[in-house]
């Protein structure tokens, strides 16, 4: 198996890279500034807002598959050009992309969303993702586009740093009580990814974990795994900020987790087993 993942220096490709050179694969990864530590794999740099750099890297890399799981934001040109770009490379390639969505797409009005539901997005990064989507369904419609939340792992996601920093006094801010997520674990996230990567499966997945937790209650659960005292964690609404987004978005991954041998844990599993 030759895999591409597209953003393989974040937090999430880092992962994939990780599991895929684990069990075997030939795997190439992209980065924008620099490539992860992670070794086995043949670093590419690629800039999603050039146009034909995309077409450069395939060509070089020759993948089966694609996993474009790079995260630009609010960058339109990245998020939702770039996308664009990638999606008519593999066309254009003949190869398997799994492209990797968010619950940002959605406005939190339904609360419960499962992979039937369309994105009605509230902000500019749920919309760049919104139209990813729907270009990559349109251009390449053998494409699994998979929306996930919250990404945790053993410490280096954004949110657990975040909790950290708030914990030790050495960062402003608060814990929101009424936003809530379904946080998967990144190491679930990241096999059920390259379980789609090998199928031949089409469509949108949801892959989330099955607790439905605010951030405070995240926080919590963080904060006792890692030895902190969840006491020192201050909190907030959201609705009492002007801050924009849904506030309640709950993934509903059972239809794709019968088709999945990787289980998708929930938090206060996964957390509880550190």
């Amino acid at each position: 198996m030759k895999i591409l993942i597209i953003g393989g220096s974040g937090f999430l490709g880092t992962e994939l890279v990780r599991q895929a050179t684990a069990v075997g694969w030939e795997t190439a990864a992209t980065y924008c500034s620099r490539p992860s530590g992670v070794p086995g794999a043949s670093w590419h740099h690629l800039d999603l807002r050039a146009a034909g750099h995309v077409d450069e890297v395939l060509a070089a890399t020759a993948p089966d598959a694609v996993i474009n799981a790079t995260s630009g934001e609010s960058d339109w040109a990245v998020t939702a050009d770039g996308s664009v770009r990638v999606a008519m490379a593999v066309a254009k390639g003949g190869c398997r992309l799994v492209h990797v969505s968010s619950d940002a797409v959605f406005s939190g009005s339904r609360i419960h969303y499962d992979e039937a539901c369309l994105p009605d997005p509230v902000t500019p990064y749920g919309a760049a993702k919104g139209a990813a989507e729907t270009a990559v369904r349109l251009l390449t419609p053998a494409a699994a586009v998979v929306r996930t939340s919250l990404i945790i792992g053993r410490g280096g996601s954004a949110h657990e740093r975040m909790v950290h920093d708030l914990a030790d006094g050495t960062r402003d801010g608060v814990l929101f009580t009424d936003d809530i997520r379904c946080p998967v674990h990144v190491e679930d996230l990241a096999s059920g990814l390259r379980e789609l990567a090998v199928s031949d499966r089409a469509g949108v997945f949801h892959l989330a974990g099955s607790d439905a937790l605010s951030r405070h209650e995240l926080g919590v659960l963080l904060a006792r795994r890692d030895g902190l005292d969840p006491a020192q964690l201050p909190t907030g609404r959201r609705a009492d900020t002007p801050i924009p987004g849904a506030l309640d978005v709950r993934l509903d991954s059972g239809a794709t987790q019968r088709h999945l041998q990787t289980r998708l844990r929930g938090a206060r599993e996964f957390l509880s087993a550190g």
